[in-house]
């Protein structure tokens, strides 16, 4: 095993800054990566600091001196360059744009206020992370430098304040569009109605002033992340715009300033020389689209989790001591208060009722709208909403460690991790941009060549047209908007899902294994019948054995106790009490000898069972557990106990059935019980009872070896290592930590209606993402030949880099949409 403290395999940064050299001292500080690549847990050597690049500077976990946050859109802003100040409360806040500060003044505690939310729900010393490479991590906001998209918080805020990058590119974008249309009226516009708004001789020079701002200012990040893309050696889409907007217009720029410099192939009729600089500024204003629609699309996926936190009230009403009640804020709420959850009021945290009686909405665990009835010692959950009753609550978990915390954690957790199936499109990427680049030079030297005059017009267009369509953005996209629209849509259903792998496996599934006890069957045994011989009444016997059982730990014991106070009996004292392995337990109760247990312990103490063998037989077909009692060494009567089946459960097996799932149960139960059980559920093709942890694991793993795709349902701990030796596991949500630690997927309401809807997910998810990797395919395999110029042999039809900039955008929008789609699926 690798020693843990060793880093001398490793050397550099990992970002391809430069710098190769990493300290190995164990006792050194770990240190991100300089800002442009992964976190490293590397000591960086003290000579990486002052050699930092400048634009390293976004890696820093703090603001530099000079700069601070605008405390409306969260830009980065210089106190002392911009001119937008304004005082609140005795402090200063400066802002990026008079619209911000405008904003600010008008309504200053909406912005302090949304800060302050967020520092409460936001978890502390939360990275930065990209949504198609999560093993890119910051530590504040940045780019991912393989794609070069925005980089996302890994913990989730309520906090819905505008994402930064969308102000900044959403003011890019409206300048850019104001310009690009006056740029379109003097060029093309031109060209195709012959009205010319200007001279031939001014008309280059009025295009260059329009284009400039939207090139140099607009356009800038793709520049940034194109030249980071080069650097780092990781070719993206912002690879292709730079290249393909720069070249448009350098040399838009060079025919316009020193023209007589170029040779008569790229001269016109007359002597001009063409100028391409509404190919340069179209194709910015219309990549600036795609990335605004792109970053609102990925705003509304973010709305399921903000849903999900928003579940929880800000307050709550706590109890003092002294029987006083005042509104607190969350975050003052500590385990161990007592709250007064009112009528119509979401409960603020995981707790016990200790007073009152109500029932309580609790669709957002189970997905299903029943109220479940709630009274002293029940538990509720956090964000779940209290009927028409009165309850007081004691805090159990509070913070991050209620379950809603949890499920948003889950989520978010899920949203970024990777299927398999992003590997095709991971692999595609791979050579898909160097290979576009060699198609744009050969469609330029093929054009300037062989094409028409001017050639190295159509020569340049054409490169371009190819560099521009060719964007890769919606491959990239395909899968992690479906994974995370999806796995949203599945949280609200009361299906978690912990990864995206868990979600592909889940749609290969063929086979699925369950349980039997807690999954198919409530997990709570009850008491169903009572019956006495002649001689003794129904209600001193259930009391007399109470007393008994009282005193073990058995869960068939606990039912019959609970049975007893719900009828109000009083239980005796007890002595001498004794456990007789495989046989019962036996005591004294108020001075008389009571006996419980199975016909062998009848017969031990001289008592015969026989009168009861008919009752007990027909019990135990029916499922039931059965205990006989002797009463002073007489036969008294039996208890048959009984673990409930879930009521979903038969239509819930037929509806798998419907999916393709072969059912198989597995317990630990004996033959009868289960046997019985399976009757009453019906449709399982398979049943093996009697069975330890290790059998379940033996015989998934059996299933498995014969090609079998198993799922495997369970919910406690001994379920563990089965659900772990799945393809995917399912894990009830009312289960032990353990069993939902082992599964891929946890069904929070511990309803197996949950696991038809967490299959209908899985399709539904996974065939999204195949329509998606088709749409992403389908778009550059025609687009790039035809940007190529490949019709015009044959059609006379050109694709002018405008046009490929706008089918670039519309395969991202077609992407985004499809993946919105899965809102919408009925689960």
């Amino acid at each position: 095993m690798n020693d843990p403290h060793s880093h001398s395999d490793v050397s550099g940064c990992g970002c391809g800054c430069g710098c190769s050299k990493a300290t190995t001292e164990p006792n050194a500080p770990a240190l991100s990566c300089c800002g442009e690549g992964s976190i490293v847990k590397l000591p960086v050597e003290p000579h990486h600091q002052p050699a930092e690049p400048a634009n390293c500077r976004r890696g820093r976990t703090e603001n530099s001196a000079a700069t601070v946050n605008d405390p409306v859109c969260g830009m980065a802003v210089d106190p002392e360059k911009t001119a937008q100040h304004a005082e609140h409360d005795g402090h200063a806040y400066h802002f990026c744009s008079a619209s911000c500060r405008t904003k600010f003044i008008t309504d200053p505690g909406a912005y302090l206020r949304n800060k302050s939310k967020s520092q409460h729900l936001a978890i502390p010393g939360a990275m930065w992370t990209c949504p198609m490479h999560p093993q890119i991590r910051r530590e504040r906001p940045g780019t991912c430098p393989i794609c070069g998209m925005a980089l996302e918080p890994e913990e989730p805020s309520l906090d819905d304040a505008p994402n930064p990058e969308l102000t900044d590119f959403t003011r890019r974008l409206w300048v850019a569009g104001t310009l690009t249309i006056p740029l379109l009226f003097v060029s093309m516009f031109a060209e195709m109605t012959g009205l010319h708004v200007v001279g031939a001789v001014a008309a280059p020079w009025v295009q260059l002033g329009l284009t400039t701002p939207i090139v140099l200012w607009a356009g800038l990040p793709f520049f940034q992340r194109g030249w980071t893309s080069i650097r780092t050696r990781h070719l993206n889409m912002f690879t292709l715009i730079a290249l393909g907007v720069g070249a448009a217009f350098l040399y838009s720029l060079v025919a316009t300033l020193i023209p007589n410099t170029l040779p008569a192939p790229f001269r016109i009729h007359g002597g001009m020389v063409p100028v391409y600089y509404e190919a340069a500024g179209v194709v910015v204003t219309l990549v600036l689209l795609g990335q605004v629609l792109e970053l609102r699309a990925r705003a509304a996926t973010g709305r399921a989790i903000r849903a999900l936190m928003g579940l929880a009230p800000k307050t709550a009403r706590r109890i003092a001591s002294d029987g006083s009640e005042e509104e607190v804020d969350l975050v003052d709420i500590k385990a161990g208060d007592r709250l007064r959850v009112r009528p119509g009021d979401a409960i603020p945290v995981d707790g016990v009722v200790v007073e009152g009686r109500s029932s309580v909405d609790e669709s957002m665990l189970t997905g299903e709208p029943a109220p479940i009835p709630k009274e002293a010692e029940a538990a509720v959950t956090g964000g779940t909403v209290n009927g028409t009753g009165s309850l007081i609550v004691e805090a159990r978990a509070v913070g991050s460690d209620t379950m809603l915390a949890g499920i948003v954690r889950m989520v978010a957790e899920a949203q970024r991790s990777r299927a398999p199936i992003q590997a095709v499109a991971d692999q595609v990427s791979g050579w898909f941009v160097p290979l576009v680049v060699l198609i744009s030079l050969a469609t330029f030297v093929i054009w300037s060549l062989v094409g028409p005059e001017p050639r190295m017009g159509h020569a340049i267009l054409n490169a371009i047209a190819v560099l521009v369509i060719a964007c890769p953005c919606a491959l990239g996209l395909a899968t992690p908007m479906s994974i995370m629209v999806g796995t949203g849509r599945g949280a609200t259903a009361g299906v978690l899902v912990k990864s995206a792998e868990s979600l592909q496996a889940f749609d290969k599934v063929d086979t699925l294994v369950i349980d039997k006890t807690g999954t198919l069957t409530e997990g709570k045994p009850k008491l169903i019948a009572v019956e006495t011989v002649d001689g003794f009444e129904e209600n001193e016997m259930l009391a007399l054995a109470a007393a008994v059982e009282g005193q073990s730990e058995h869960p068939l014991a606990h039912a019959i106790v609970v049975a007893a106070k719900e009828r109000n009996l009083q239980l005796g004292a007890v002595a001498d009490f004794a456990s007789q392995t495989g046989l019962g337990v036996s005591a004294n109760v108020n001075g008389r000898s009571i006996v419980i247990g199975n016909a062998a312990q009848m017969t031990r103490i001289g008592s015969d069972p026989k009168p009861l063998d008919a009752a007990a037989d027909r019990h135990r077909k029916e499922g039931a557990g059965v205990m006989l009692i002797a009463i002073d060494g007489i036969l008294a009567g039996l208890l048959a106990v009984a673990d409930p089946v879930r009521t979903s459960a038969r239509g819930a097996i037929a509806d798998l059935r419907k999916e393709g799932l072969r059912v198989i149960m597995l317990t630990g139960d004996n033959q009868t019980t289960a046997d019985a059980i399976a009757l009453v559920v019906g449709g399982l093709d398979h049943v093996r009872a009697d069975l330890l942890p290790e059998d379940k694991s033996r015989i998934i793993a059996e299933l498995k070896a014969g090609g079998a795709k198993v799922a495997m349902a369970g919910d406690g701990i001994n379920d563990a290592p089965a659900l772990a030796a799945a393809d995917v596991g399912l894990a009830m949500g009312t289960g032990t930590d353990v069993a939902i630690e082992s599964a891929g997927i946890t069904l929070t309401g511990g309803d197996l209606s949950a696991i038809v809807r967490s299959r209908k997910l899985a399709r539904a998810t996974m065939h999204n993402i195949r329509q998606n990797l088709f749409f992403s395919f389908f778009f550059n395999g025609i687009g790039v030949p035809i940007a190529a110029g490949i019709l015009y042999p044959f059609t006379g039809i050109l694709l002018s880099p405008m046009l490929a900039g706008a089918a670039m955008a519309l395969s991202s929008f077609t992407v985004i949409l499809n993946a919105l789609r899965l809102n919408t699926v009925k689960l």
